[in-house]
């Protein structure tokens, strides 16, 4: 990880994902266009109560307050950042995308709620940058795996943080081992067609770089959270199967019953993956780290 670039195959993970307009996520995804696991509570839980669970135990483990200076990065469609800036209307919350529709997505959202504390950044992560001491928080949901250094990446977000800072971070993780998704191997079906150039991170991968952040608190939500997640978003797409259908006709042409079914193995993949061993290979993890001070491996704030 130390010699690549802080992201690698950024035009491809985009196109795999955002290829596709606005609306299939609106017809897929739960109503705060989360794309990342949701968080249920119990059995009977809702796509759109696994959203708003996952959002607010997010805000609760960053420790996040009203009148910070929040910056997320690959904030997606939005659902943290407009949640944030909705929850702490003090706050100034910085989102940052490398996807030109969703930057337009969250804008209209911003403006139709009325929130005016919100600003969107269109950037590749490689070339994103920002003055010292910018952000009392930085937030990322989702977006390290995609990360092939995360030691270079880090580094930037230390300098970013005020002295008392803080980063968090939401990734899916492997129990015990971190590995790439492998796009040269044709057998590794997710990197050719929906994560080429990510990784799947060991629950420990955060905490190897104590030089950089030390790990001030961590949690982990077992592989079914996600696995009811994906199941919901296939539910959903089989529900509205002809407006989908139309959506890869139009996006994808002759290729669209392809697609369709890539699309369906990849939420059933997703399922099933973190379904395994009833959530306890695979799961998602959460940590709040403290910067360490620059060559002195004491604590920032």
């Amino acid at each position: 990880m130390r010699d690549l670039p802080i992201a690698t195959n950024v035009e491809d993970a985009n196109a795999q994902h955002y290829e596709v307009p606005a609306r299939f996520f609106e017809l897929v995804l739960g109503p705060r266009l989360k794309y990342s696991s949701g968080l249920y509570r119990g059995p009977g839980s809702s796509l759109e109560e696994a959203e708003v669970a996952a959002l607010e135990e997010t805000v609760t483990h960053a420790g996040l307050a009203d009148g910070q200076r929040i910056l997320e990065l690959g904030s997606g469609w939005g659902s943290l950042s407009l949640h944030m800036a909705e929850t702490f209307p003090n706050a100034q919350v910085t989102a940052v995308s490398n996807s030109h529709s969703q930057r337009a997505h969250v804008e209209a959202q911003a403006l139709k709620r009325g929130l005016r504390n919100v600003r969107v950044i269109t950037a590749d992560m490689n070339d994103v940058a920002f003055e010292a001491g910018s952000f009392d928080r930085v937030v990322s949901v989702e977006m390290f795996e995609h990360m092939s250094n995360w030691r270079a990446l880090l580094g930037r977000i230390r300098g970013w943080l005020a002295s008392d800072g803080r980063l968090f971070i939401h990734v899916f993780t492997h129990r015990i081992g971190a590995y790439r998704f492998d796009r040269a191997d044709k057998a590794d079906w997710i990197a050719q067609h929906f994560f080429t150039g990510g990784i799947m991170p060991s629950h420990g991968l955060a905490g190897s770089f104590p030089d950089l952040f030390e790990l001030e608190d961590t949690w982990r939500w077992d592989g079914r959270h996600y696995s009811r997640t994906a199941e919901d978003w296939l539910r959903r797409m089989d529900a509205n199967h002809a407006e989908v259908g139309e959506i890869m006709r139009e996006t994808y042409g002759a290729d669209a019953e392809v697609w369709r079914r890539r699309w369906r193995i990849f939420f059933l993949a997703t399922s099933g993956l973190f379904g395994h061993s009833r959530g306890a290979e695979w799961g998602i993890s959460h940590y709040r780290l403290r910067p360490v001070v620059s060559g002195t491996g004491a604590r920032k704030g």
